[in-house]
């Protein structure tokens, strides 16, 4: 169980934007970290674009610089009204990741952002398996998340990090080989990166 700090960090903005600011600081800073799944990637004004679990639009603020048609999904109604007013350039879906509102073969890249570890690992398998669905043939899943630090000298910043702000989801996603599940539901592994001494981890993955 996370502390109170967890509800507060949604509760109120600014903290949610200081602590993400501090964990981005290893790799460069937050701009760095939002675009490091995108990195190589052949994105063009008309690429559709969807920023699963956008939350507060964080991430999709950076998303409508590569592309003008930039869908965000999110299950929070307080986070999407965030979204709406941060990046108004974008579009905005209530939904489930595991049950997305959308057609199949419909976008051309679907992007997460340290959204992952929140969901259990029957989550995430079906969650993979809607990203494959809404994806468009040789479209693009990519995301940035937690791993398992390689560097002994980050496992103190990420352990308190997630003793403060996580859930057990975290912890079992650090355990959670994510690019064989991803293998499970047929998406080709194009790249697989880890940074910030091995707590982060970016995937990008094609479905043939």
């Amino acid at each position: 169980m996370a502390t109170f700090l967890r509800p507060l960090s949604y509760q109120y903005q600014w903290l949610y934007d200081t602590i993400a600011k501090l964990a981005a600081i290893p790799v460069g800073g937050e701009t760095k970290f939002r675009q490091l799944a995108l990195k190589n990637l052949n994105i063009n004004p008309d690429s559709r674009i969807l920023d699963l679990c956008c939350g507060a639009g964080q991430t999709t603020k950076f998303l409508v610089n590569y592309s003008q048609q930039v869908t965000g999904l999110d299950i929070s109604t307080v986070s999407l009204e965030k979204a709406r007013k941060n990046v108004p350039q974008a579009q905005f879906v209530e939904g489930l990741a595991q049950k997305m509102p959308f057609s199949d073969n419909f976008f051309d890249f679907v992007h997460t952002s340290v959204a992952l570890h929140e969901m259990t690992t029957l989550e995430l398998e079906e969650i993979f398996q809607e990203v494959y669905r809404v994806l468009k043939p040789q479209g693009i899943f990519t995301f940035i998340d937690l791993h398992q630090p390689q560097n002994l000298l980050f496992i103190p910043g990420l352990t308190l990090f997630m003793w403060l702000f996580e859930t057990e989801t975290a912890w079992q996603l650090l355990k959670t080989d994510l690019a064989q599940k991803l293998i499970n539901t047929k998406f080709t592994i194009l790249d697989n990166q880890l940074y910030a001494g091995g707590s982060l981890q970016v995937i990008q993955t094609k479905k043939l």
